[in-house]
């Protein structure tokens, strides 16, 4: 009987993946082991000092990584036999969400906006309004389960960014969904909200994580093997049996996008962006973003790269429909997070733009772009929920845009900081927002797509319109007797809302630093 190998792993490529993990499983265990009271703050010092550990661990591994081919400096290694491409965007998409997990980590430990509790309800089998919530309130009941349900979600948008095998990239998008799914439905205020946002992201969730496990039955019927090397080549090889590749491909795509938040899989964006607390909402829109745009560039430029002339077309046309809903959509809202969750989604649009052009001009310059982009959405969509969390009322958080008016004369600091994370958002210049739009224009020009570049323009400028109006209301226009009781912020929220506030400006006066490292970071191993 022939004995089946053990698998090799390289730890030393892997060790921040194992270093999350270590901490998640810590964390699953100090809810048994540590009392009630003390809880939330050790729980709260383990993920913020599992998250620095593991940002440290892929510094350390990036310096470890590049490989002599021949004469040319390969900067990448496959590892976990196949599974893993610890390569360039992987390690740049680790280190960026790595970063903005530490941030929503001190958002999650905020409990001075509370009244001395966090945003998460005490007890979450309760029901709203039930006699079991008030005990749970009087008790002072914190989640703490939230920390390494954070930690895990996280893992596995690492995963999911490094993913070479398409059976790996399903079990990191499990991995990064589950959590996020239970973390949607834990606000301590607004729990029916809550609850349904965490339902309608299930739901539709599910359906996806489904096309995709087809998707990816379909590739392996016709490529004969999971890897993404594998399916390269077998494209690469066969000129027939074209439907059932188209199949996979779309099946995929649907999968992906959805995670990306592209049109016509958005429709759960707005409502559970509104729904979740605020910090899950600012960790899952600038983490989860990242790993899923990265995941998608992987999977078509190494997969299915040599098939482009017959997937891009339509993922032409996602790109420019994504970014139009998610304009027009903006201008309709009149709620702050929605607005936020539609300007998501023509962000998402925006990127596509990147991404669908990396192989008819520079792919290293594309996918770069896109890294650059996402850094700079990231940063200053968590200042933005950031400073959300602090404009409140006597109910929780004040999110209706109307009783933002005149808010930069009552609170100029937090106003102001709000109007810069816009002013990025839009692609005005001096923001980072601008550099990261100028890079990916500028790539998909390069490749030939100058029609998504002039509509993406053009829906930029419709975007600032509604960008440029709250930024008015909020300056220009008289404070509004009934408006909302601003919260004085804790020291974790201050800590946010500065870094992003200075790295959104950063970027956009001095991006050649990260820009550099995005640029050498820009090409995928196989």
């Amino acid at each position: 009987m022939n004995e089946i190998p053990a698998p090799v792993l390289e730890w030393d490529l892997i060790a921040p993946l194992m270093v999350l993990g270590a901490v998640a499983v810590v964390g699953v265990l100090l809810e048994a082991f540590v009392p009630r009271g003390p809880r939330f703050v050790v729980q709260a010092s383990v993920a913020v000092a599992g998250v620095l550990a593991a940002l440290g661990t892929t510094v350390w591994t990036a310096t470890r990584v590049d490989v002599l081919d021949g004469e040319v400096l390969a900067r990448g290694q496959v590892a976990a036999e196949g599974a893993l491409s610890v390569d360039g965007p992987a390690l740049f998409t680790w280190g960026l969400l790595l970063v903005l997990a530490l941030l929503s980590m001190l958002l999650f430990a905020e409990r001075r906006l509370g009244g001395g509790l966090s945003a998460f309800t005490g007890r979450a089998a309760d029901a709203p309004g039930s006699p079991g919530e008030a005990e749970a309130t009087r008790h002072r009941l914190e989640h703490t389960e939230v920390f390494p349900l954070a930690l895990f979600a996280l893992l596995g948008m690492m995963l999911f960014a490094a993913s070479t095998d398409l059976l790996m990239m399903f079990v990191a998008l499990e991995v990064l969904s589950l959590p996020l799914y239970v973390l949607c439905g834990l606000a301590r205020r607004r729990r029916l909200l809550s609850q349904e946002a965490a339902l309608k992201y299930f739901l539709l969730g599910a359906f996806s994580s489904a096309f995709f496990l087809y998707g990816v039955a379909l590739v392996y019927g016709y490529a004969g093997g999971f890897g993404l090397a594998e399916v390269a080549d077998a494209v690469a090889s066969r000129t027939q049996e074209r439907p059932l590749l188209l199949a996979g491909v779309a099946l995929l795509a649907v999968g992906l996008l959805f995670k990306v938040g592209a049109v016509p899989f958005h429709s759960w964006t707005p409502d559970v962006y509104q729904g979740a607390p605020t910090p899950v909402t600012a960790f899952m829109a600038a983490g989860t973003k990242a790993a899923a745009v990265v995941a998608l560039a992987r999977v078509l430029l190494v997969a299915f790269g040599g098939a482009e002339w017959d997937w891009q077309p339509a993922f032409w046309a996602v790109a420019a429909l994504t970014m139009l809903v998610g304009a027009v959509g903006s201008i309709a809202q009149g709620d702050v997070k929605r607005m936020l969750a539609y300007s998501s989604i023509a962000h998402a649009g925006f990127i596509l733009v990147g991404v669908v052009g990396a192989q008819g001009g520079d792919g290293v310059t594309s996918v770069s772009s896109a890294l650059f982009y996402l850094t700079a959405y990231g940063v200053a969509t968590i200042g933005a929920f950031a400073v959300v969390m602090l404009v409140r009322d006597a109910s929780g958080e004040s999110t209706d845009l109307e009783t933002w008016t005149g808010l930069g004369r009552r609170a100029p600091w937090l106003a102001g900081a709000f109007a810069l994370f816009m002013l990025s958002f839009a692609g005005i210049p001096l923001t980072a927002g601008f550099i990261g739009k100028w890079g990916v224009f500028s790539a998909a020009w390069a490749g030939g797509l100058w029609p998504l570049v002039v509509l993406g323009v053009l829906v930029s400028a419709v975007a600032a319109f509604f960008y440029v109006r709250v930024v008015l209301t909020m300056f220009f226009d008289e404070p509004r007797p009934d408006g909302p009781l601003l919260a004085v912020p804790g020291a974790m929220t201050t800590v946010v809302v500065t870094v992003a506030a200075v790295a959104t400006v950063a970027l956009g006066v001095m991006p050649g630093p990260v820009l550099d490292l995005a640029q050498q970071a820009g090409a995928f191993v196989r």
